[in-house]
């Protein structure tokens, strides 16, 4: 299993940032640009994909800081 890091939108309002299989936010800001900043910095620290989601849950941009193969595979 890959580890990802995901900036999604809290339904009481502002972003939350959540760790794959976790259930628990890891951070909560008010915009999501905050939110994008500080997921980038964990998922360079943890050298994890990051996932960034719109408001409706749909995955708008990813951005790996993990160890990619190249060529990828496929």
């Amino acid at each position: 299993m890959t580890k990802s890091t995901h900036v999604v939108s809290n339904s009481d309002g502002g972003w939350d940032i959540k760790q794959s299989g976790g259930q628990r936010s890891s951070g909560h800001f008010e915009t999501k640009q905050e939110a994008v900043d500080r997921a980038r910095t964990i998922s360079l620290n943890q050298e994890s994909e990051l996932v960034i989601h719109n408001k409706d849950g749909k995955i708008a941009e990813k951005d790996s800081h993990g160890n990619d193969p190249y060529p990828p595979k496929g």
